[in-house]
C-alpha cells in the first residue's frame, strides 16, 4: 500500500493519497486549499492516478479543490449527504461575520465559483468504496458537522497496524473537532466517540485532518475527551 501526505493551503490541512500500489488509481482524501500542484507532484512520484475523491466533511479548507480534482482526473466524490450542499456552497458552514474574517485572515479575497462535480456518491454509514482494489469503509460520525464522517482502509505492510483511519476534524492527536460552528452539536459528537472511537482496535493509526498521526490507543490513554467518557 501506498499512503503519503502533505498540508495544503493557509489552515495546513492534511491531505491524504492512499493507492494499493505503483500503476493503479488512488484515493485522495481531503483536498484542501492550494492542493492542486502538490497532488499532481505526489500522483506522479508515485505513479498513479486519482479514482476518487473521498471528503471527510463539508469544511472548505478539506473540499476546497474537490472540484477540481474530479473535473481533471474525472473520477467521483464521495461525501456525506447532509454535508453535500457544502460543495457548491462552503461558507455555509460559518457563520456571515466569521466568514468575513476568515476571509480578511487568509487573504483569500474573491472566492472561487463552487459547484458539486459531475458525480457526487453518497458516503452513507457502513458503506464500503473500492478504488482500484483499496477498500475503504465509512463511519458517519456527526458532531464537528452533521455529515462527518472517517474512512477505515485495512493495512497491509509489515508494521503491526490492522487499520488505517483517514479522521478528518473528528479526532485529533489529543484533541476532537470544534463544535460551536453551524451544524456542530457537543452531543453528538460525544454519542460518535463513544460509539464509533473506543470500540475500536487499538493499533489502528488515526491520521488527522491537522497535524500528526497518532493510534487509537494514545488517544484512548491520552486524549481528555475520550477519558471523560471512559472514567
Amino acid at each position: 500500500m501506498l499512503l503519503t501526505s502533505f498540508p495544503a493551503g493557509p489552515l495546513q490541512a492534511n491531505c491524504y493519497v492512499a493507492a494499493r500500489g505503483p500503476g493503479t488509481q488512488c484515493a485522495v482524501v481531503d483536498p484542501g486549499m492550494d492542493a492542486m500542484d502538490d497532488l499532481r507532484t505526489v500522483i506522479k512520484e508515485l505513479n498513479v492516478t486519482p479514482g476518487a475523491v473521498l471528503v471527510t466533511h463539508g469544511h472548505f479548507d478539506h473540499m476546497w479543490c474537490a472540484q477540481d480534482v474530479a473535473r481533471e482526473f474525472d473520477c467521483p466524490v464521495w461525501i456525506h449527504p447532509a454535508d453535500r450542499h457544502l460543495l457548491s456552497d462552503p461558507m455555509a458552514a460559518i457563520s456571515g461575520e466569521s466568514a468575513a474574517m476568515l476571509r480578511q485572515q487568509l487573504n483569500m479575497g474573491d472566492l472561487p465559483e463552487f459547484a458539486e462535480p459531475a458525480d457526487v456518491r453518497d458516503a452513507v454509514d457502513g458503506a464500503t468504496i473500492d478504488v482500484d482494489g483499496l477498500v475503504f469503509t465509512v463511519d458517519h460520525v456527526p458532531g464537528h458537522t452533521p455529515g462527518t464522517v472517517f474512512y477505515r482502509v485495512d493495512w497491509d505492510g509489515p508494521e503491526a497496524i490492522s487499520q488505517v483511519m483517514f479522521s478528518g476534524d473528528f479526532l485529533f492527536q489529543g484533541s476532537i473537532g470544534r463544535t460551536d460552528l453551524a451544524g456542530g452539536s457537543h452531543t453528538q459528537m460525544q454519542d460518535s466517540l463513544r460509539d464509533r472511537v473506543l470500540p475500536l482496535a487499538d493499533d489502528i493509526v488515526v491520521l488527522p485532518g491537522h497535524g500528526p498521526q497518532t493510534s487509537v490507543a494514545r488517544e484512548r490513554v491520552t486524549n481528555p475527551f475520550l477519558a471523560e467518557l471512559i472514567s
